[in-house]
């Protein structure tokens, strides 16, 4: 009967991919050079599930507005989500900020960025240099054409197409509604497809995991183990206290959230991507009983304006690099960079290296805080991007649900039985 258990649990996506970060871990810790080499493996899982984004996100919005009956309703969760959206990702950057006011990480390392060779980050701050400021994102947000940001895959892009036609097929009324029920059976197809590909989860994972190690090595972690810890130790409490209260508020404790969400943020903790998991997260949201365009709607668009997990890196990072160069940081130089923060951790979005370019732009901006100093945590970067990750991945959840229950979409019922599912496989186990 236990064995009969055993095998039952490996089945479970969590484990299987739990039991791969472990092997990726000992392959690239034992085996580096092998584990460097298990990286294209890695990036062609991502890859997989990123061709399957731009489609997904645009069948779910356009048939999520296209059944609203509202365009009212449309403007007014996006209006909702931006608020959340800014509220939470200031507090986020807070706590940051107090965390690392109070625990010091990189006091006392005496770093004299005169002698740091800035070659390794020239490409990070080239790229904040020409990414723009505010308005140049807004004009990033239109596409050139209709095809180019399905091509690109820009999410922003393709949220912009698929509000703007699901409000056309709102307005043509019955005329459309065969149209839309074609999106929507092309999406159940898209779902089974993404159904296939995540099953290459756990192979991802481990070599994600394995190429970490292997090209890293355990060493750099050790050498900034202090800050990791107080990046991690921050991001839990965050996790625990400003998206447990959220998560408590809108009737989904986070406990249960997590076990109902555990195989995607497995996942996403061996891939550091938050984008192999999107398409699932948002099946088990609507299964969990938020309204379908309220999930179109605000989880893609939160990737980008709600990276919870970034803000409180960019915030802890930027004080870390001041500390260890001895830079002198005001309440008021502070609070600056905390409006800079606000501004570049959004304007990055869709980069590749988006927290590393917000920070190299941050400092670039405030001027204070020497840039040369990012070269400190290009190693132990990485190992932090599991946090990250899975704190925006945790983060965007709650945000979806805490909207629906705003805006009345939540349906109550059908997340209590997930719960109540939940508690009785926990008693079992």
């Amino acid at each position: 009967m236990q064995s009969s258990s055993r095998f039952r649990l490996l089945k479970e996506l969590y484990i299987q991919v739990l039991i791969a970060i472990v092997i990726g871990g000992a392959v690239g810790f034992l085996w580096p050079h092998v584990g460097v080499t298990l990286q294209p493996i890695a990036e062609g899982f991502i890859k997989l599930i990123k061709m399957m984004l731009s489609p997904i996100i645009f069948c779910t919005v356009v048939v999520g507005i296209a059944k609203m009956g509202s365009i009212k309703e449309v403007g007014k969760t996006g209006a909702r989500a931006l608020i959340y959206f800014e509220i939470v990702s200031t507090i986020a950057l807070l706590i940051g900020l107090v965390v690392a006011n109070i625990v010091k990480p990189g006091e006392g390392m005496n770093i004299d960025t005169g002698n740091i060779d800035t070659s390794a980050i020239s490409t990070y701050v080239h790229t904040a240099d020409s990414s723009g400021g505010f308005i140049d994102f807004i004009m990033g947000i239109i596409p050139s054409t209709i095809a180019n940001a399905f091509v690109q895959g820009n999410m922003l892009q393709v949220i912009l197409i698929s509000v703007l036609f699901g409000i056309a097929m709102l307005q043509i009324g019955k005329r459309g509604e065969k149209l839309v029920d074609m999106i929507d059976s092309g999406l159940q197809g898209l779902f089974k497809m993404i159904n296939i590909i995540m099953k290459l989860a756990p192979l991802g994972a481990g070599a994600g995991i394995a190429f970490t190690i292997g090209k890293y090595g355990i060493s750099t972690l050790l050498s900034f183990g202090y800050l990791m810890l107080a990046v991690y130790v921050t991001s839990i409490i965050f996790v625990v206290v400003v998206l447990g209260t959220v998560a408590r508020w809108a009737g989904f404790p986070l406990i249960a959230l997590m076990r109902y969400i555990k195989d995607e943020i497995f996942v996403t903790l061996g891939t550091c991507s938050t984008e192999a998991v999107l398409p699932r997260i948002m099946v088990k949201l609507e299964n969990a009983g938020v309204n379908k365009a309220t999930v179109g709607m605000v989880l893609p668009t939160g990737y980008t304006f709600n990276a919870d997990g970034t803000s409180i890196y960019l915030s802890m990072a930027a004080l870390f690099i001041a500390q260890a160069t001895n830079t002198d940081l005001s309440l008021l130089q502070q609070i600056m960079l905390l409006a800079v923060l606000l501004l570049t951790s959004k304007g990055s979005a869709g980069v590749a290296g988006a927290g590393f370019v917000a920070l190299a732009a941050t400092l670039s901006s405030i001027g204070t805080v020497p840039v040369a100093g990012l070269v400190l945590l290009l190693g132990v970067d990485r190992f932090m991007n599991e946090a990250r990750a899975v704190v925006n991945l945790i983060g965007n959840t709650v945000a979806t649900i805490a909207i629906a229950k705003w805006e009345n979409t939540f349906d109550q019922s059908k997340a209590n039985e997930i719960i109540h599912a939940q508690r009785i496989k926990q008693t079992h186990n």
